[in-house]
């Protein structure tokens, strides 16, 4: 409560003084730049605008705070309990097919997703018909984490500026690299770097594509996967995995950590460069449809191997040091074709 102050003479004043002591001065008003002078249009106005100054202060790391680091699992019940009909909408959840590739697939396709576990599947492809939202202190949040993860950096960054390309967006807006995933991009990278088993795996991948001549586009990179695991999703070919263990969204982050495994393995052992990023990423296309139980095994035995290595506390020998014949042992892979291969779809690597 504001002391009130009353002048000298009013103190000092004698009983039988009849002379009127001064009023006491009101108490100041709290911002009375911002009051006085103004109309209420303008003082709504001006708050307006300082709220956009406290945000863009957020998303600038000049906060009082840093922004809060943002898990996958708090990231994931955002969009559990967010409004997604719009989204909703706009998905397909399973490839369209007519005639003689219908009576096949029903023949001998892969079984149906059971029915318990149809509304996750609409879930993972509802979030990936959002887009990103600068309004949506969630959305920034997964994206300050991704930047914080990879560069090792406590400091949060810009919304827009080219130390997105240096992560391997292709421009000043990671929001334009995610048309065809949305925000399933984001969540998958978020996995991949707030996971503490994927974690050294993605720090390994990244190290890798900044390399002075095998390097790519890292986060262009996730996202061409995130297409691949979603399709095969669509297609049904996880139903499978996904109904042995009564989830979805799990196996995709799996599938994905695989898929990005497999690349990552071929990419260091064979001295890719971006020139054959083409030619891998559809047969990874091909294996991610036709072979997800064999990739998931591979990353089942990386992660068996680092618990160990971990476990007994000894240095985890850096995925770096896997031999090719290792490699190629663990996975096989069909050959490079030599044919120029264009990538479906909106995002495209080159």
């Amino acid at each position: 409560m504001t002391r009130t102050t009353f002048p000298p003479q009013a103190m000092n004043a004698h009983p039988a003084d009849t002379t009127q002591p001064e009023e006491p001065p009101l108490p100041p008003e709290p911002f009375p730049t911002r009051v006085r002078g103004i109309s209420a249009e303008q003082r709504s106005a001006q708050e307006e605008w300082e709220a956009v100054e406290d945000i863009q202060s957020v998303l600038l790391g000049r906060s009082a705070g840093p922004v809060p680091l943002i898990s996958f699992n708090e990231a994931l019940q955002f969009f559990q309990t967010t409004d997604l009909s719009e989204c909703r909408k706009k998905i397909q959840a399973t490839v369209h097919r007519q005639g003689l590739a219908a009576l096949l697939h029903f023949l001998f396709g892969p079984p149906r997703l059971q029915q318990q576990l149809q509304g996750e599947r609409d879930l993972a492809l509802a979030i990936a018909q959002c887009g990103l939202d600068d309004n949506q202190a969630v959305h920034m949040r997964i994206l300050q984490t991704i930047y914080k993860k990879l560069t090792c950096s406590r400091l949060g960054c810009p919304r827009y500026g080219t130390h997105w390309e240096e992560l391997g967006f292709q421009g000043a807006d990671p929001g334009t690299d995610l048309r065809g995933t949305g925000m399933l991009g984001l969540m998958q990278m978020l996995y991949f770097v707030m996971d503490s088993q994927m974690l050294p795996l993605a720090l390994e991948i990244f190290r890798l594509s900044q390399h002075e001549t095998q390097n790519f586009p890292f986060c262009i990179m996730s996202v061409n996967i995130t297409r691949l695991v979603l399709q095969a999703l669509r297609e049904e070919c996880l139903s499978r995995e996904c109904n042995r263990r009564r989830q979805v969204i799990a196996v995709l982050n799996d599938l994905y950590a695989a898929a990005f495994l497999q690349l990552y393995r071929v990419w260091k052992s064979q001295h890719k460069t971006i020139a054959d990023s083409g030619f891998l990423l559809k047969e990874l296309e091909f294996s991610t449809k036709k072979k997800p139980k064999q990739l998931l095994k591979s990353l089942e035995s990386y992660v068996r191997r680092s618990s160990v290595s971990t476990a007994d506390g000894v240095q985890q020998p850096s995925p770096l040091s896997i031999s090719s014949n290792q490699a190629g042992e663990e996975i096989n892979f069909t050959g490079i074709c030599d044919l120029q291969v264009e990538l479906e779809g909106e995002a495209r690597l080159i």
